[in-house]
């Protein structure tokens, strides 16, 4: 009870503070200084008040004791016999003087009707009397007492007098201060309302970056990684749109070629040639569905955004144990591989058997494995062989994927990681999209990893390889 309720009230404070403080960054700013700027005025104006009346305390009590001083050799007399300096009765003085004799006796008042009691207390003390307090230095000399006083009144109010003329300048210069934070700081944000103004004023295609001069150093950062979002999303924008025209363009097609079989279907003259046109249809229907099974699965795989540095790799993904997903996908695969006669497993060669685990999406993992497995059952012939392994070099850790197939030429290895190429070896082969590589390569460009293509040395044909490259040593350029 005692904790929750100074937390709940902070909360409620903090609440209320975001509903009152504008929205504005330089409203902001000049409600900030415009506060600190009256609080410091009215601070200043607070010491200003205590320093003045200190300092006129300090003054007064010198005066008095000068004063004193310059009587202690006695009081001169004036021509109608009486010391010089007695006042009338109507005159009024901020100083009043005694002039006691040693034995007690007044000698002296220079203002009449103004008596104070005698100090015994010799030097300087606050004394009572007469509904308010004087403040009395008293000196002895060898034959009198010497008393000068003065009301506190007096010194308050000289006091407030001279702070009033302090703060003055204050409150004059306080305007003049906060006009000119004002401007400073609507010259500051000038920028940033001109990046505001600019964007505003953008079509929707446009996603050039924003220019970062004449920026504050604190808002360049913040641009800058606007502009590489818009780089971003530049890129994004161009493959989606490359992406429709490939689709659209490889889906032509087989659609046409579903029509034709469908027609073929409708124009069967006899019972044997409408089961051969069934099945030429329901192997179309089948391609047709790779097809834009393939299409989706690049559309999901592009749509996750660029590329991501190996540092980055893995972030806000899981831990995915290389053997434990092949041995899942293998199953996938197997009614494929044994329909082919072929043999497909976890190679056996010792260099390929220590697996590892990367940081990855598992979904997208498979995806990859799958696609590389799927490839390879395709094109190998049949009573061929597909291994899944491992290796750890000086180059890295790489998921390697080698069969017994035709392996793809040198100079097209390049060529078949893009969308809808296909090699030469596969030119006669049914089924292929020129899809499969491709998404390979995206997955693991996401990943963090690389896709190295050769010849198989154990095997004869194709040997795929998505590498992890090992860091660079520290300290190394």
């Amino acid at each position: 009870m005692t904790v929750a309720g100074p937390l709940a009230f902070s909360v409620a404070a903090r609440r209320w503070l975001r509903r009152c403080l504008p929205g504005s960054l330089g409203a902001r700013l000049l409600l900030f200084i415009g506060a600190a700027i009256a609080l410091t005025a009215l601070l200043q104006g607070v010491l200003a008040y205590r320093n003045a009346l200190a300092q006129t305390d300090t003054l007064f009590d010198y005066q008095m004791q000068q004063t004193a001083f310059a009587l202690r050799a006695g009081l001169p007399v004036d021509a109608m016999g009486r010391p010089q300096g007695t006042p009338p009765e109507d005159e009024n003085h901020d100083f009043i003087v005694q002039v006691w004799t040693n034995e007690g006796l007044r000698i002296f008042e220079s203002a009449l009707g103004a008596a104070l009691p005698q100090m015994a207390v010799l030097g300087f003390a606050d004394v009572p009397a007469r509904g308010t307090t004087y403040r009395v230095f008293s000196l002895q000399t060898r034959s009198q007492v010497i008393q000068i006083a003065q009301d506190m009144r007096v010194r308050t109010e000289l006091a407030r007098e001279a702070a009033l003329r302090s703060l003055w300048p204050i409150a004059l210069l306080a305007p003049l201060l906060a006009l000119a934070v004002w401007w400073v700081v609507r010259r500051s944000l000038a920028p940033v309302q001109r990046v505001r103004r600019e964007l505003a004023m953008r079509q929707p295609q446009d996603l050039a970056p924003v220019p970062v001069e004449g920026l504050p150093d604190e808002v360049q950062p913040l641009v800058r990684e606007f502009n590489a979002l818009l780089q971003r999303v530049d890129q994004a924008f161009e493959a989606q749109q490359h992406f429709v025209a490939d689709a659209a363009h490889e889906l032509r097609s087989p659609l046409a070629a579903l029509q034709l079989q469908l027609q073929a279907l409708q124009r069967a003259p006899d019972p044997a040639a409408r089961e051969l046109a069934q099945q030429r249809l329901a192997a179309g229907i089948e391609r047709a569905k790779h097809l834009v099974e393939q299409l989706l699965a690049l559309a999901r795989q592009e749509a996750r955004g660029a590329p991501l540095p190996q540092a980055a790799a893995g972030t806000g993904t899981g831990l995915v144990d290389l053997r434990i997903l092949a041995e899942q996908v293998l199953a996938e695969t197997a009614v494929m591989a044994q329909a082919k006669a072929l043999d497909v497993g976890l190679s056996e060669a010792p260099q390929l058997q220590d697996s590892f685990a990367v940081a990855a999406d598992p979904q997208a993992m498979a995806t990859l494995l799958r696609n590389l497995l799927d490839n390879a059952i395709k094109y190998v012939p049949a009573g061929g062989r597909v291994d899944v392994g491992w290796s750890q070099d000086a180059q890295g850790r790489a998921l390697v994927v080698e069969d017994s197939g035709p392996g793809i030429a040198e100079h097209e290895r390049e060529r078949v990681v893009q969308r809808f190429v296909r090699g030469q070896h596969a030119g006669g082969m049914a089924g292929g999209s020129g899809l499969g590589l491709a998404i390979v390569q995206s997955i693991a460009q996401s990943a963090g990893a690389q896709l190295r293509l050769d010849a198989s040395p154990a095997l004869g044909g194709l040997r795929v390889r998505v590498l992890w490259p090992r860091p660079a040593p520290a300290g190394r350029s």
